[in-house]
This record gives C-alpha cells, structure tokens and sequence, in this order.
C-alpha cells in the first residue's frame, strides 16, 4: 500500500508539474492561464491529449512537435519531474499532514517563480499574493493545534526578519538587487518562520555569491549583467524545509548558546 501511496503521489506532482509549465510560459507573457487550450508555442496547432501526457508525451513524441517538428523544451519534462519529485519527498517526510501541504505549496510555487526569474528576470507579483494568500490559510489552519496566536506571531516574524533584511540591503544597492528579491524572501519568512528565514538568507547569499564568482572567474571579466537571485533564494528555502532545524540547532551549538 506504501508503494502505491507514493506512485499515486509521484503522478499527481507530474500532473502539477505540466500545469506549472503553463504557468511559467504564458504568465510573464501576459497570456490567460486557461485559454487558448495547450498549443504548440510555434505553430500554434491544439495539442491532443496523448500529447499532453506528463513525461511520456515528450518521449513519444521524442522532443518534437508532432504536426511542425519543432523542438520541444526539454525544461517541460524537467519541471514535470522534478514537481513529481518534490510531492514524494516532502510526503516522505512529513507524511500526509498540514505541515506537508503547507511546505508542498511553498516549494512548487518557488519553482514556478525560479524559472520565470531565470528567463525574464522578474519575480511576478500575482504569484508572491497567490502565496501570502495559500500562507495565511496554512498558517490560520496551523492554529488549530497551536493557537492562531503562535502561528500568526511565527509567520509575521519570519516575514519581518527575512523581508527586512532583504529590504536593507534592496536600499543599500541602489538597484543591484530587485524589489520582487525582498518580497519573495518576505513571503518564503512568512512559512518559514524567523529561525527559517535567518537559514534561507544565509544559504541564499552563500549560494548566489558563489555563482557570482565563478561568473566572474569563466569570463574573465567584472559583474555586469543581473543574477536572478530568486533560483538561490528557492534553493535554500528547499534546503531549509528538510534540514533547517538541524542547521539552525547546529548554529546555536556552535554559538554555545
């Protein structure tokens, strides 16, 4: 039954996955979510539904439009298996549970907003209010069990420490980094909490400030063009849903306190 439970969990997140690519096509690119139907990008033509079909139409169709032979991206069968790959693992560790629905919608969301950021290098504003919005019923469902209180208090310091960070240091560089960067960690605090937040910055920055230098190092040349900071930011709040107590427990040790 186990096995069947995670296949059954494996499938829907490639279903989720396909639905996401609609969203990280036509949402920077102004277009309705729901119409036209899913079409090919270059001629246009209606997809049937074999060809629509997570992972298993691409290879079928061996990564090409099967009415104009046009490429397909291979980042639609990527996101479809890596949203598959999230829902087993984030099910696997928190079980069928609110704090798993809750950590589940944050992590395919920040997926979403880490490939738009990418290619367009811009963080949409309709998906930071579609995830403060999921947030506040997670965290008014989390009082239940805690008090609305506590949940409310947690989610409003973990939003105050990493946006306000975030929002210093947006100032600080007079345009070297984007407004959307301060409200994504503001809502990525927001789940995470403060102890959440101060792991997700730390990592974050680690992260962007390697793949900055080694930009730097490959072309032989000064920081000129922007680094979308949304894919590191993403990173570390995955890194943080599966091991950030044992990090932010590591630091207090190391801290001695």
């Amino acid at each position: 039954m186990e096995i069947l439970f995670y296949a059954a969990v494996f499938l829907f997140g490639l279903c989720i996955g396909s639905f996401l690519n609609v969203v990280i096509y036509r949402l920077p690119r102004g277009e309705s979510l729901v119409r036209p139907p899913s079409h090919c990008p270059a001629c246009g033509t209606r997809l049937g539904a074999l060809d629509l079909v997570p992972l298993l139409g691409y290879m079928f169709l061996r990564g090409r439009c099967r009415y104009c032979g046009a490429r397909i991206s291979p980042r639609y069968p990527l996101v479809e298996m890596a949203t598959g790959l999230l829902f087993t693992a984030v099910f696997s560790k928190f079980g069928l549970s609110l704090e798993a629905a809750g950590k589940l919608f944050l992590l395919v969301l920040l997926l979403a907003i880490s490939l738009i950021d990418l290619e367009h290098l811009r963080v949409p504003n309709g998906l930071v209010l579609v995830g403060l919005a999921g947030g506040a019923i997670w965290r008014t469902l989390q009082a239940t069990g805690r008090g609305i209180g506590a949940a409310w208090l947690e989610a409003l310091a973990g939003l105050a420490v990493a946006g306000g960070v975030m929002l210093v240091i947006y100032l600080a560089s007079r345009g070297g980094m984007g407004a959307g960067d301060v409200k994504l960690a503001a809502l990525i605090g927001f789940f995470s909490g403060p102890a959440g937040a101060a792991v997700v910055l730390f990592l974050g920055f680690a992260a962007g400030a390697l793949a900055g230098l080694f930009r730097v190092w490959r072309r032989r040349s000064g920081w000129k063009e922007a680094l979308p900071f949304a894919p590191f930011l993403s990173l570390a709040a995955l890194v943080e849903v599966f091991y950030g107590a044992a990090l932010w427990q590591g630091y207090l040790k190391l801290m001695g306190w």
